[in-house]
């Protein structure tokens, strides 16, 4: 698994997929290392990082008042700018536990759901190179009403990063599929505000009810 995962992060090095700063994540992770040095995070803390999904979990810190958690999503962002940003946003709190959101808008933009899992991967293989004890949650890729059409490739995706999870003890799958789902197997709009992509506070109140068994 190893060699594969440096097999993905040796190609993508050279190519400069991963190595490149994107002008357009700088802003924000500048805004997160200047608030860490006005006020650092405790290390070993719980970190939520990803696309907008997790930037707009406003609740979190209520959500689990007992726990140390960080929040250091960036909205837009793709599973390749997680990576890009590791050694900034990631590697520097020295997490036991990473709770990962994304993928979404990397299916949007046009990759596969093989794409998708492959960048996990190597998020996966890249963070547990600095911090190999270090616990990391992907949840499920969600269903969102104005990505309907995509449904297919998200549920591929979250099958492969399931399985690979269920094979590494150091890697949690959350199941949130479903939830997202009526009893017809549709969509549920009302979990969602009026762009039908970012959930509203019923949407997050079932990621605080599936996520939280998961927490140390």
């Amino acid at each position: 698994m190893y060699k594969l995962v440096a097999a993905i992060l040796a190609l993508s090095m050279s190519v400069g997929l991963f190595s490149q700063a994107d002008p357009y994540f700088e802003r924000a992770i500048r805004r997160f290392e200047i608030s860490d040095m006005e006020k650092p995070p405790e290390k070993g803390g719980i970190l939520f990082i990803g696309s907008s999904s997790i930037v707009g979990w406003r609740s979190l810190a209520q959500d689990y008042p007992d726990k140390n958690v960080i929040n250091r999503g960036f909205g837009g962002s793709q599973i390749i700018d997680s990576i890009r940003n590791a050694h900034r946003i990631v590697i520097p709190y020295q997490p036991k536990m990473i709770v990962f959101f994304a993928g979404t808008n990397d299916i949007a933009s046009g990759r596969s759901a093989e794409t998708v899992f492959a960048h996990y991967k190597a998020f996966v293989g890249k963070v547990h190179a600095e911090l190999p004890d270090t616990k990391i949650a992907f949840i499920s890729i969600t269903p969102a009403p104005s990505r309907w059409s995509m449904l297919n490739s998200f549920m591929r995706a979250n099958e492969m990063i399931k399985h690979y999870s269920e094979n590494n003890p150091n890697l949690m799958y959350i199941d949130a599929f479903d939830e997202f789902l009526n009893t017809e197997g549709g969509p549920r709009p009302e979990l969602f505000v009026d762009d039908r992509l970012h959930m509203n506070p019923k949407g997050y109140e079932i990621w605080k009810r599936v996520v939280g068994p998961y927490l140390p």
